[in-house]
């Protein structure tokens, strides 16, 4: 196929909104551990947390390297920083409302909802790398490389924290840690089965 330069400012706009979404998730994860009952689930998060802090650092350097301004602004940007302070706002409210399970369950579905966006981030990076052309494209490529299996987790690990937490909290048998964790998923598919393994699971 064919390489194509692309969108070159809907490129930077993505580049802007990755980097602020890394931002706000340094805020998510201190947050979402305060919120964290289960001792797996705190040490999961404290780990993402760490590894937030890198990608963070990788999206600097590619600004860097592409000679952009990571402090610019855009409307976009905005709405993503808007969304990332929200969640915060939404799990320290569960948190005062003096019930800790039902906080950790809604930390477990901010932090779904602030790593869904970052793995579409990153997921584009990855396209654009593979579509683009020239260094830019070998940029983004280096720090799509460096980062996608830690978004696979991020994501595909917290959705199964969060079902499973939720089941526990109905009062039907949940699997924990989670398949996702158990299985070590990296993928859509991956956590797909996972999910379909829970009886094999629980029948243990």
């Amino acid at each position: 196929m064919k390489r194509k330069a692309g969108n070159t400012r809907q490129i930077r706009e993505l580049l802007y909104q990755a980097l602020e979404t890394e931002i706000g998730g340094l805020t998510v994860y201190e947050t979402a551990v305060t919120c964290a009952v289960n001792d797996d689930l705190k040490k999961e998060w404290l780990g993402y947390l760490e590894e937030t802090r890198t990608h963070r650092r990788v999206l600097l350097t590619v600004l860097e390297q592409l000679k952009l301004d990571p402090e610019a602004k855009s409307p976009g940007r905005d709405v993503v920083r808007h969304l990332g302070e929200s969640l915060v706002k939404a799990m320290k409210m569960a948190l005062s409302a003096g019930d800790p399970d039902a906080a950790q369950l809604v930390a477990t579905e901010c932090v779904v909802l602030a790593e869904t966006k970052d793995h579409a981030n990153w997921a584009l990076i990855g396209m654009i790398a593979d579509q683009h052309t020239g260094q830019e494209a070998k940029i983004l490529k280096q720090a799509y490389d460096a980062v996608a299996t830690d978004e696979d987790h991020h994501l595909y690990h917290t959705q199964g924290w969060s079902r499973e937490l939720w089941i526990e909290s109905l009062g039907f048998p949940a699997v924990l840690p989670p398949p996702e964790e158990v299985k070590q998923v990296e993928s859509a598919i991956g956590a797909s089965r996972a999910e379909q393994s829970r009886d094999k699971l629980l029948a243990h």
